[in-house]
């Protein structure tokens, strides 16, 4: 897995470092919603447990009701009632 480097012009345009690599970028908001941007995949998924891949580890979400909304090619939207996030770091 290459990464891409913080580079000079990134840094005079002032871009955040999750716009211009892999490393992915966690938004809560309360306790109903989780967004994951620069995701990879969906490694499991069923209404109280959701685990998401990203390039430097992997993303587990539990709760009750859980629906997976606004999906696209980097971002994933996890909602329902979220009662804990776990963050597994891969070396």
């Amino acid at each position: 897995m290459k990464k891409r480097k913080y580079n000079r012009l990134d840094k005079i345009l002032e871009l955040p470092q999750e716009v211009c690599s892999n490393i992915p970028k966690i938004i809560i908001t309360g306790f109903d919603e989780v967004v994951v941007e620069n995701f990879k995949g969906i490694l499991e998924y069923e209404e109280f447990f959701v685990r998401i891949s990203t390039h430097i580890g992997t993303v587990s979400i539990n709760g009750y009701g859980l629906n997976l909304e606004n999906m696209d090619n980097d971002d994933i939207k996890v909602k329902g009632k979220i009662e804990s996030l776990d963050i597994e770091r891969m070396e």
